[in-house]
């Protein structure tokens, strides 16, 4: 199975558009488009029932000290955790792309609604839920695709991996709020086949013109 995008290249830089924030010479970041970029997939194995995609970030830092801090910058040996962005389930077996901004286009405060989702599928909560969990502007469940925003102080850059799952069942066997660890664990024993595209994102100016 071959997973490609429109909307950026395997190893390449994500266009500001798919994300949550981008750069501001100001304050550091401002809200960006959050649309979900265009996907589209071939050589699916026999039987095929469904298909899951999750997104999620493998380099958020371990510890928040520091994040977004002016005058302290990330450390790249400080070890590094797992941030689920999109998390999209029993996606049915005939379908083969994800238009862009069909999931999402803007940003939602409090998050948007779910689970249920378009064309037939959910979407579980992504880590902006936990995020969030103290602001009182920003605090919700936020289901769905909600793109980079990685801290604007990091010293390394970002890696969004995006990965699609063949799989023997038609449905999650999970209900309600569920994330992508959950759905991960769900699919164990049921997977045919998957594929990923990796994009990259940062908000420190000095990386961004690397």
């Amino acid at each position: 199975m071959k997973l490609t995008s429109t909307s950026f290249t395997d190893q390449s830089f994500i266009p500001a558009r798919y994300a949550f924030g981008k750069i501001d010479k100001q304050m550091h970041v401002a809200l960006s488009d959050n649309m979900n970029p265009h996907f589209s997939w071939d050589d699916v194995p026999a039987g095929t029932k469904s298909f899951v995609l999750i997104c999620h970030d493998v380099d958020v830092p371990s510890r928040p000290d520091d994040v977004n801090q002016e005058g302290c910058e990330i450390p790249s040996t400080l070890p590094r955790i797992d941030f689920y962005h999109w998390v999209l389930v029993d996606i049915d077996a005939s379908t083969r792309s994800i238009s862009e901004g069909g999931y999402s286009s803007g940003i939602s405060p409090r998050g948007k609604g779910g689970p249920i989702a378009a064309n037939g599928t959910r979407q579980g909560i992504n880590d902006y839920t936990a995020w969030f969990a103290s602001d009182r502007d920003m605090s919700g469940d936020y289901f769905g695709y909600d793109g980079p925003c990685p801290p604007w102080n990091d010293s390394i850059l970002h890696h969004y991996v995006f990965t699609l799952y063949a799989l023997d069942i038609e449905r999650i066997a999970l209900d309600g709020h569920f994330n992508g660890p959950q759905v991960i664990k769900a699919i164990e024993g049921h997977v045919l086949a998957k594929a990923a595209i990796t994009g990259i994102y940062t908000l420190n100016p000095a990386l961004a013109k690397a």
